[in-house]
């Protein structure tokens, strides 16, 4: 198992942003897709992000265009999600996942090593 640490979270009012971190140790994601989801207590995983590793080719969810953008340096295996714009219902537990290519890919079955997550909770 490759640990995965997410970190970033926490309380923000609407509008305003966040920057989440996922790093991987010993840099066994650098040559990997690596990817953001998030979920809430009860419903299913939703995809959010997912970033090539390259750092080229990125995925976006429905929820997260135009306000999200995630980031990282070719070949660097920590990844980063901006999140701007922020609303009520992005309130959830944000987790990253490494995939098991180097693709950027928004299907939870390509994903191999999934982390933690950091809370994300965004007040009215």
């Amino acid at each position: 198992q490759v640990p995965l640490v997410e970190s970033g979270g926490g309380l923000v009012q609407a509008g305003g942003s966040l920057t989440l971190s996922c790093a991987a140790s010993r840099g066994t994601s650098s040559n990997n897709g690596v990817g953001w989801f998030r979920q809430e207590p009860g419903k299913p995983r939703e995809f959010v992000a997912a970033i090539d590793w390259t750092g080229g080719t990125k995925q976006y969810g429905d929820s997260a265009k135009g306000r999200f953008t995630i980031s990282r340096q070719r070949g660097q295996s920590t990844v980063y999600l901006q999140m701007n714009s922020l609303k009520p219902e992005d309130t959830a537990l944000y987790i990253c996942a490494v995939a098991l290519s180097s693709a950027a890919t928004t299907s939870e079955s390509r994903y191999r090593y999934w982390g933690q997550g950091t809370q994300v909770t965004v007040s009215s």
